[in-house]
């Protein structure tokens, strides 16, 4: 994204006087959400700030904690870490993956659509951080419980950003839990929005012909 555009983005979320996840009023979040479903074909996405962040949504979003057991295809060392971590085991590739994984970056950004076509797993984890604009990530999915337990899990508190301000419980059948601060700023998700969305823009040319 050009310095201007950037410029453009951060000077409209400050203006707004909304730079908070918490704020009833922000739509910079619900417009990355609503344009990762769209281009990736999921139901629901929830935002978080790091790639460690998506992943535990993925999996706390299935129920998957300490002691429990996961098919994944070669995590990486600081997956494994973060797993390790969790106390969530690692078993051979020979089951269903408990979720997909995709990095984006400005060289691929354009083909989200395309990369997730491919994905098979309940969750898909889509790490933002390579386009630029500071650690970020997105879990995509159609499982309406999945992605209920996986906001629950990125806000401190005994509510999920939607009920916070009432503090009526939304789900009595959800348990809060353990719960990380794991919300993506609005300036942040509205750089990635932008970035996503002239990754899909073709290329502009001038209209000159060279003899």
């Amino acid at each position: 994204m050009e310095l201007f555009d950037t410029a453009t983005v951060l000077t409209r979320v400050l203006t707004s006087g909304v730079v908070m996840s918490i704020e009833k009023s922000d739509r910079e979040l619900p417009g990355l959400e609503r344009l990762l479903t769209k281009k990736t074909g999921r139901s629901k996405a929830v935002l978080l700030n790091s790639r460690t962040g998506a992943i535990h949504a993925a999996l706390a979003g299935q129920g998957i904690g300490h002691g429990d057991s996961v098919a994944l295809a070669e995590p990486d060392a600081e997956t494994s870490a973060f797993l390790a971590w969790l106390g969530v085991n690692v078993t051979s590739y020979d089951g269903p993956a408990a979720y997909d994984h995709i990095a984006l970056d400005p060289a691929n950004a354009d083909r989200l659509g395309e990369l997730a076509a491919g994905a098979t797993a309940p969750a898909l984890v889509v790490d933002l951080t390579g386009l630029g604009f500071g650690p970020a990530a997105a879990v995509l999915t159609d499982d309406p419980r999945l992605w209920a337990r996986a906001e629950r899990l990125k806000i401190f508190g005994a509510y999920d950003l939607r009920t916070m301000w009432t503090q009526e419980e939304a789900d009595a059948e959800l348990v809060p839990g353990v719960q990380f601060n794991y919300r993506l700023s609005p300036l942040v998700a509205a750089c990635v929005r932008m970035a996503l969305t002239q990754a899909a823009r073709p290329a502009a040319t001038s209209g000159a012909t060279q003899s």
